[in-house]
């Protein structure tokens, strides 16, 4: 499946949905017809939960960051399975994710792709991309630097798989350092194996982030400013191992952050935790044509801000992987003018991807007209709509 306004750009979509036990969903077998998806009704009725059930469908936990075990319908077995059938460029795929009902041991979340056992969540990048945005996001400029890191990782990972086993390593591999350092007698052997571990995924981590904020930088840059309805967003990346190793490439980053975890170890020790390295880094957005902070933009821009940094992100995925990712915008259309929704709703149009949006009322969507699919929402069921 290919976009026709975009051929070279590919198009996955899901054409049907099955839920057991997910949230408030029962049981839901839901058959889809190739185009985007609009889900309406009541605060509380679901929609949001079967957007999260598509966020399953990528790496890692979702678009609430939910522990496995919190996704089980109430009531329910305790497990929970989602599975999708989609059409892809190269054909149909079906993937097939959940845990099992609760035996008393740990669980694991499984994947399968056609049938068979995926060897880990990165599988799933192999067939489609899944982007999204949240109310939840909306405090994003004004919340904790952590809140930016974990957003700036999620769009790394769309251009670069291996960004979450490099952050899964390294924050696995500092926990280690950590505990090193509550021990006065630890050899220096360990703290150089360890630290040399650190130095090699935090290097890497380091220099995704920095392309990334180039990319965003250059396809930003490349938007004349009154040609989007949307305020261009500048990215920047704000941390001290960030600015001791600028411009410098693999061996001498890696290098540099090594020496400094050495070097830090009595300041790393009085304070009981690693104090350098990407993990304390900050994500600076700057509004672009007013050249202010987000975080003291109106609340109306920011909204705009992140917005536009999402479908930026969603172009810069198309483009990079020749696919269009899956797009997840729950409540979004809820803030904007009828001027900005229907400009919101052309672009999303133009990126030529599946979109899933929700709303509680339909008339925020009828710039969309045919090219979308209309369920109404009650109580974990949907019915079509008009």
């Amino acid at each position: 499946m290919t976009d026709a306004s975009s051929p070279s750009v590919a198009r996955v979509a899901l054409t049907a949905l099955t839920l057991t036990d997910f949230r408030n969903y029962a049981h839901l077998a839901l058959k889809l017809d190739g185009r985007s998806v609009v889900l309406v009704g009541a605060n509380g009725s679901g929609k949001t939960n079967l957007l999260e059930a598509v966020s399953f469908l990528s790496p890692g936990r979702g678009l609430r960051r939910a522990p496995y075990d919190t996704v089980a319908r109430s009531g329910g077995s305790g497990g929970w399975t989602v599975h999708a059938e989609l059409e892809t460029a190269s054909g149909p795929v079906a993937i097939g994710t959940g845990i099992a009902p609760d035996a008393g041991g740990p669980r694991s979340r499984r994947i399968r792709i056609d049938g068979e056992d995926a060897s880990s969540s990165d599988a799933l990048l192999s067939h489609l991309d899944v982007v999204w945005l949240t109310p939840a996001m909306d405090g994003l400029f004004t919340g904790p630097a952590g809140d930016r890191r974990r957003f700036l990782d999620r769009l790394v990972m769309g251009l670069d798989p291996a960004h979450g086993r490099n952050a899964t390593r390294y924050e696995k591999a500092v926990r280690h350092r950590n505990r090193l350092l509550e021990d006065p007698g630890a050899d220096a052997g360990w703290f150089d194996a360890i630290e040399t571990e650190i130095a090699q995924h935090g290097a890497a981590i380091a220099a995704a982030r920095a392309d990334l904020v180039a990319r965003f930088r250059n396809a930003i840059d490349a938007i004349p400013p009154d040609a989007s309805a949307f305020p261009r967003a500048h990215l920047a990346l704000d941390g001290d191992f960030e600015a001791r190793t600028d411009g410098a490439d693999a061996q001498e980053r890696a290098e540099t952050f090594r020496r400094l975890l050495s070097e830090g170890r009595p300041r790393d020790r009085a304070a009981g935790r690693t104090l350098t390295g990407p993990h304390r880094a900050d994500l600076v957005v700057t509004h672009a044509d007013k050249a202010m902070p987000a975080a003291q933009a109106s609340t109306g821009e920011q909204k705009a801000l992140l917005i536009g940094l999402i479908l930026a992100h969603a172009e810069l995925i198309a483009d990079a992987n020749r696919r269009a990712p899956v797009l997840l915008l729950d409540e979004v259309a809820a803030h904007l003018d009828p001027n900005r929704r229907a400009a919101l709703y052309d672009r999303l149009e133009r990126l030529g991807g599946q979109i899933f949006m929700t709303g509680t009322d339909p008339i925020l969507f009828e710039a969309i007209g045919e090219r979308a699919e209309i369920f109404h929402v009650a109580d974990g069921r949907l019915a079509p709509g008009a």
